[in-house]
């Protein structure tokens, strides 16, 4: 079980999660990232999968910049020694990826671990059991980012919200018109990528997806 006093030190995951798009245009990259946190974007997690090592330390510097300025954790996708070399708040990892034991000891015990659960409760349970910080669950609609993922439904969202204490994410498919439903179900961030960065007003949009929580609070 996690101490009240580490709780305390490590930063919300609550709210609007932006991942980041795949883009090589490290400008471009960071206008949108700063678009999406101007919005109300409360998390931001680095994602690009094709980018080399030098690209991707170098976008990773330049976005733990910008989300020192706007004071929300930076999350690293995947890669725990990125983090570590940027500084970055924590990492994200998926099934594939080493083992949250082993970033631990990368990351030190104040940063953030997220740990995607798929549509697996037992995921959750182990890596809850293990330290994990948040754990992320999808996908819960069609998603054009990752097209087979794993298929999750809102009931599980009220299962694990009401065995974990940890922030629960939801991913996959979210937009302002179905996000509603998950954060209603018990989701404290909702893991966006295609329908805040490919949005026409991506500052716009961060912000209708920011209403979705403050509505929550005052119900």
């Amino acid at each position: 079980m996690m101490s009240q006093k580490r709780m305390n030190q490590i930063p919300c995951i609550k709210g609007l999660y932006a991942i980041t798009p795949d883009c090589a245009d490290t400008a471009d990259l960071l206008r949108r990232a700063r678009l999406a946190l101007a919005g109300g974007a409360r998390v931001l997690q680095y994602r690009n999968k094709p980018a080399d090592a030098v690209l991707r330390l170098a976008q990773a510097t330049a976005l733990r910049e910008l989300t020192r300025k706007f004071v929300v954790p930076f999350i690293v996708n995947d890669d725990m020694h990125l983090a570590a070399q940027v500084n970055a708040d924590g990492v994200h990892l998926g099934a594939t990826d080493n083992g949250l034991i082993t970033a631990r000891a990368v990351l030190g015990k104040q940063k953030i671990i997220g740990i995607s659960c798929y549509n697996c409760l037992s995921l959750a349970r182990d890596a809850v059991g293990a330290g994990a910080d948040y754990v992320a669950f999808g996908a819960f609609f069609s998603s054009s980012v990752k097209p087979d993922a794993a298929v999750a439904d809102v009931e599980l969202l009220r299962q694990a919200c009401a065995e974990f204490a940890v922030p629960l994410v939801a991913i996959g498919g979210i937009t302002v018109q179905n996000g509603a439903s998950l954060v209603n179900a018990g989701a404290d961030a909702l893991a966006v990528i295609s329908a805040l960065f490919d949005a026409a007003d991506i500052q716009a949009a961060a912000q209708d997806f920011s209403k979705l929580f403050i509505r929550d609070s005052a119900s």
